[in-house]
């Protein structure tokens, strides 16, 4: 199916405004088909004549026409006079023949996209009649307030320019809708609209009153008020807000409604969230709930890793105090990335921030006074999870540890680089130094797959057991050593990786 955009943009007589105007009308044309009870479609003229499905819009009310997607399909040349005639008016046009689609009859409406002075297309509505016989108050009202809003698109009235939509969950008109007069009094409210209030805890028989009244009456002295509340059960404009009294919590939407002279009513949409507003209090308890376990935890490691520099300080084997200040930067290796996961909702962390912070922390701790040794990476690692960002954080801590202290032993400078190569669950890890040569760096018992010191058995579990990779020493082209790992992530496919 051809793309909107992609039809809009061969359209060359469109400048950025115009473009901009189509893409709000498709971006809000769903509460005219629920409403109206029909389909839309938006028709675009080309330069042979010819129009053309740019976009279409089912309803969610009603059983829809189009079973198949219909846009960057050609209309019927015999249609073209119609449409043209459509395009030249200044007015709703409704069609003077049905059409026959199968065994349903069809009446199509159309109405020119003013803006700006210039007609851009067509908004072809195309009804059921099946759809209007037996009609009650419910549908009456739903189809008026449909055809109010399909009507102004020929005024440029809709979409609403100044409209805000980014509630977290708009109102649909199957959840209810309420129509008001132009002073804000209930002409209609459809039976879900008078459930929400209900929710509320409103006993008021809701038309002939002042929607504002009704709301401005269930709010007790330290509920939360909205400022664009006033406005929205007014209908004075199209925002949306949300009531929240008695334990419950309704969205609305309002979409003011304009006839020739200004503004004639509105429309309110509404929508009880009480439950998704609760769900969403639990998760909220629940993240912070979680933050608060990483921050703790990594206090406690803080803590463990103090009392293991205050061991390391006091004992006189130099063998001791150095085992227990690397078992203390292990600890504070796990402790930084519990830090990051207390700052994030989420369990996953920049790893990439991350692990800058400990590998500049590991090579302060591993350098004398009189070195200075760099680090510089080429790629992104990207989000990670915790349960990958642990044990890999701890690898190249190791990896750069040993580096530090054996590869720049007795030299003043030196450089490591990190390169990385990620692609969804594949990570590629290049870590390379140019210290003294891998020759030196093997004789210090890391740099060896058989290596039986406690940094090589690090690598080697969680690279081989947990990661299910590999690990390759080498020596560097131009002098010192290059390590290459290759690692398969965990759970990187649940995280939305960002790094793709």
């Amino acid at each position: 199916m051809a793309d909107f955009s992609e039809i809009l943009s061969t359209f060359q007589d469109f400048d950025e405004a115009d473009r901009e105007w189509l893409h709000l009308l498709v971006a809000d044309w769903q509460v005219i088909a629920d409403l109206s009870f029909a389909d839309l479609l938006l028709l675009l003229r080309r330069k042979d004549g010819r129009y053309v499905v740019a976009e279409q819009c089912r309803p969610s009310t009603v059983m829809s026409l189009l079973t198949e997607d219909v846009v960057g399909d050609l209309l019927p040349e015999d249609r073209t006079a119609e449409l043209d005639t459509a395009m030249n008016s200044k007015k709703v046009l409704r069609s003077n023949k049905m059409r026959t689609i199968g065994k349903v009859t069809v009446c199509d409406v159309y109405a020119p996209i003013r803006h700006q002075g210039k007609t851009l297309g067509l908004v072809a509505r195309e009804t059921n009649m099946a759809t209007r016989e037996s009609n009650g108050r419910y549908e009456g009202e739903s189809i008026n307030a449909g055809k109010a809003l399909f009507d102004m698109v020929t005024r440029g009235r809709f979409p609403y320019s100044d409209s805000v939509l980014n509630q977290r969950h708009n109102a649909r008109v199957a959840d209810g809708f309420i129509i008001l007069t132009a002073d804000g009094i209930v002409r209609y409210a459809s039976p879900n609209a008078i459930s929400c209030f209900r929710r509320l805890g409103s006993v008021e028989t809701m038309p002939g009153q002042y929607l504002s009244e009704i709301g401005t009456s269930l709010i007790q002295q330290n509920d939360p008020l909205p400022e664009s509340l006033p406005l929205v059960l007014t209908g004075k404009a199209a925002v949306d807000s949300e009531l929240v009294v008695n334990r419950s919590a309704v969205s609305m939407r309002s979409l003011p409604l304009y006839g020739k002279e200004g503004r004639v009513g509105g429309i309110v949409l509404c929508r009880d969230v009480t439950e998704l507003r609760r769900r969403e209090k639990e998760l909220q308890t629940k993240d912070a709930t979680i933050s608060e376990i990483h921050h703790r935890v990594k206090n406690n490691l803080q803590t463990v890793s103090a009392l293991l520099r205050l061991q390391s300080r006091r004992t006189k084997s130099e063998e001791v105090r150095k085992e227990l200040e690397e078992a203390q930067r292990r600890v504070q290796t796990i402790a930084v990335v519990h830090e990051g996961l207390s700052q994030t909702a989420d369990e996953i962390v920049d790893f990439d921030k991350v692990i800058a912070n400990l590998l500049k922390l590991s090579v302060d701790l591993a350098t004398t006074s009189d070195q200075k040794i760099a680090i510089s990476y080429i790629g992104k690692f990207g989000m990670m999870p915790a349960q990958d960002a642990t044990p890999l954080s701890l690898v190249l801590t190791e990896l750069v540890n040993n580096a530090v202290e054996h590869g720049f032993e007795g030299r003043k400078s030196g450089h490591i680089t990190i390169s990385v190569g990620r692609g969804g669950d594949n990570l590629n890890v290049v870590v390379e130094d140019d210290g003294n040569g891998y020759d030196t760096e093997s004789k210090a018992g890391l740099a060896r797959p058989s290596g039986s010191g406690l940094g090589t058995q690090i690598i080697n579990t969680f690279v081989t057991n947990d990661f299910g990779g590999t690990v390759r020493w080498g020596p560097r082209r131009d002098g010192g050593t290059r390590v290459v790992i290759n690692i398969k992530l965990r759970v990187a496919q649940k995280t939305g990786d960002k790094s793709l």
